[in-house]
């Protein structure tokens, strides 16, 4: 069946956007891990597509290296750790935390065997890594979570997601789907016709959006005390970068002035790392600037937010399942909206870093960043 004109103007203009097919973006922080997942055993995880393994040495640093002994690519993960050195379970080689081998049991020299190892930096209650260029990892560059140099009472979370992390960038900036998606936890029927403004540059992607009046979610309503009133719920989507998307939101009892309005506001860090093409770490820290003294209200919104996190999970796995099951032959297209215009300015920026990253690394003379075995031996 042919295609209609706009469904035709849909296609072509797909093939400008980021999907699941889009190249990683390796230049770049993202977050390997909470820190407590890291400690003194040995953890496989798989980064951007690179397996890797993490653990902390003794004086409690974190550290990341390539997931395979340089020898015979027997997993490292499966192997010892002793003292701050990691043997190879297959042939006892020893790698140190800078993946510099520095023994090899059949032989008295192991100089110029080593595997890649990754820059970390600990900050707040997440571990940042660096898959990129090793010149190019500046920490300055980490992007900031406001909530923890605020001070706020804060709460995180991990949860596995069966989906490209472009799509949850997608899900994040465009909140229409609140009001169905969200229907039985902190959607309203009121939000996804609610007004909105965007602003949008070459790297930074917000969508801000002004419920009022509104009556509350139990999540916001209950630990704000506006249950029952006529509320304000100011809600700020922000792209910080590929590994970071923050969530900010404003509420108070639109029956007060200005001026005797409580500032009640949130801030959730939604944090996805890649781990393939079509699944993502989804990393979640949360925080508040009121009640801090009352545990209460952060268990109860921690547990109400991450059952709404986890119906973004079914949502988006349910479009990967639908997507990786579609046939060459099916003609693909999507049509955006009026509400995807911040959602759309993203995913082209991130296919633009995407194709210019991966040119450089193809241009001639290119030094490449990608793990190498070094199979030097002693005759």
């Amino acid at each position: 069946m042919a295609l209609t004109k706009v469904q035709r103007a849909a296609q072509a203009a797909g093939k400008t956007l980021a999907n699941r097919q889009t190249p990683f973006i390796f230049n770049e922080w993202y977050v390997a891990a909470l820190g407590h997942e890291i400690g003194r055993e040995l953890k496989a995880r798989t980064i951007l597509g690179r397996q890797l393994v993490l653990y902390r040495q003794e004086n409690g640093e974190p550290v990341a290296l390539d997931n395979r002994c340089g020898h015979r690519s027997f997993p490292l993960s499966r192997s010892s750790l002793e003292g701050d050195t990691i043997v190879c379970g297959y042939h006892g080689l020893r790698y140190d935390a800078s993946g510099s081998c520095v023994e090899v049991p059949s032989q008295c020299n192991c100089a110029g065997i080593s595997i890649r190892s990754y820059p970390l930096v600990e900050q707040g209650p997440v571990v940042w890594i660096w898959m990129g260029e090793p010149d190019q990892a500046d920490p300055k560059q980490i992007p900031a979570m406001p909530m923890l140099d605020q001070g706020w009472i804060t709460s995180c979370d991990y949860m596995p997601l069966k989906a490209s992390y472009v799509y949850l960038h997608e899900n994040l900036l465009d909140l229409t789907h609140l009001s169905f998606l969200h229907a039985n936890t902190f959607g309203t029927p009121d939000y996804a016709a609610a007004e909105f403004d965007t602003e949008i540059s070459e790297d930074r992607f917000i969508l801000k959006r002004y419920v009022v009046p509104t009556r509350l979610p139990p999540v916001w309503a209950k630990p704000t005390g506006l249950e029952g009133r006529d509320a304000a719920r100011i809600t700020t989507s922000d792209f910080v970068s590929p590994a970071l998307h923050i969530v900010h939101a404003q509420f108070y009892d639109i029956a007060l002035p200005e001026s005797e309005r409580p500032d009640t506001r949130i801030k959730t860090a939604h944090i996805p790392t890649p781990e393939t093409a079509t699944s993502t770490h989804y990393f979640v820290v949360h925080g508040r600037n009121f009640a801090p003294e009352d545990d209460s209200i952060t268990d109860f919104m921690h547990q109400q937010l991450i059952a709404a996190f986890h119906e973004d999970i079914v949502g988006l796995e349910a479009m990967e399942e639908l997507l990786s099951n579609m046939s060459p032959e099916d003609e693909f297209f999507e049509i955006s909206v009026k509400s995807d215009i911040a959602s759309v300015a993203m995913r082209r920026y991130l296919k633009r870093r995407a194709e210019a990253e991966r040119s450089q690394h193809s241009a001639p003379g290119a030094v490449h960043s990608q793990p190498a075995i070094n199979t030097a031996v002693e005759v």
